[in-house]
């Protein structure tokens, strides 16, 4: 395997190049106005974790932002897999895979007006998926709450649309780590707590798994759906959805973030709260939950197998 940097292979609309390559036109929409839609997947054992479920929600997000997909699921799957290919033929490899898929409305003159645009494009970048080191995981990452902004409500840009708009979430994490914190908790305008940067909040009360409710503000997360629909109760736990505001901190005994990158991941404070960590929590239990899953999953979906 190539030593140094990490590469990152590139595919626009079906061409193949080095990401670092330009391939995007100025007057791309995506570029110009944020005016895209992105998906996110990761490959376990060479095998593409959460296919369907992903697709759905790129779906919703091309229906909600009225976009044309450039292409249907099986040419979706072809090129992700001449992605991957392409990667490992420059001489890189990885354990696992990050697999991300923007899709813009396309070019045309300057304006604002949908109507200017000729035609969807996409990039497919591939490059490994990045763990968290062993001893983050046993001693938990440290979160901070944004102070400066809110999260974007519901009814302006509906944080459930996995846009090009990220803004709200770059400046807030750029305040928390400015105070040295690894990820955010950003709030709505209600004070409630919505979400990280990146990722889904998820918290234990009592034993239960409490995580905001989608109505707080926030992405609806695969492995957050997951994890409310099965494999909490795979662990023998109950998961449901509750409000949650920084006031009912010292009632939580543990936090955990939800990304379909890094599964379930301890933290182990926000800010001057703390929470338990360690081999006895019920994080942990759920991410061995959640590790077994992935394991029946890999085994069962060999058709979307891309190394």
């Amino acid at each position: 395997m190539a030593t140094g940097i990490t590469y990152v292979q590139a595919n626009t609309n079906g061409r193949l190049h080095d990401a670092r390559e330009a391939s995007v036109a100025p007057l791309n929409r995506g570029f110009l106005y944020g005016d895209a839609i992105y998906e996110v997947w990761r490959t376990y054992h060479g095998v593409i974790f959460g296919w369907e479920e992903h697709w759905r929600r790129l779906e919703r997000s091309a229906a909600a932002l009225n976009f044309t997909l450039p292409f249907d699921k099986t040419s979706c799957l072809a090129e992700i897999r001449r992605t991957v290919t392409a990667f490992r033929s420059a001489g890189w490899d990885a354990a696992d895979f990050y697999i991300r898929l923007q899709i813009t409305r396309g070019g045309g003159p300057i304006g604002l007006d949908t109507a200017l645009a000729d035609r969807p494009d996409f990039v497919l970048l591939v490059q490994p998926n990045k763990s968290y080191a062993e001893a983050t995981l046993q001693h938990g990452l440290t979160l901070s709450l944004a102070t400066g902004l809110r999260r974007n409500p519901i009814d302006t840009l509906n944080p459930a649309w996995k846009t090009g708009n990220y803004l709200n979430n770059i400046l807030c994490l750029r305040e928390a780590r400015s105070r040295g914190a690894d990820e955010v908790v950003i709030l709505n305008l209600a004070g409630e707590v919505t979400e990280a940067a990146v990722s889904n909040l998820g918290f234990v009360r009592g034993g239960v798994i409490v995580t905001p409710p989608l109505n707080a503000g926030i992405l609806g997360g695969i492995t957050r759906e997951l994890v409310l629909r099965e494999i909490a109760r795979r662990a023998g736990l109950v998961a449901r959805e509750e409000s949650i505001t920084p006031a009912d901190f010292p009632q939580l005994s543990e936090c955990f973030l939800l990304s379909t990158t890094k599964d379930v991941t301890p933290v182990r404070a926000i800010d001057g709260a703390t929470f338990t960590v360690g081999n006895s929590t019920v994080t942990t239990r759920l991410k061995a939950a959640f590790a077994d899953y992935i394991r029946e999953y890999t085994a069962s979906h060999p058709e979307l197998a891309v190394a």
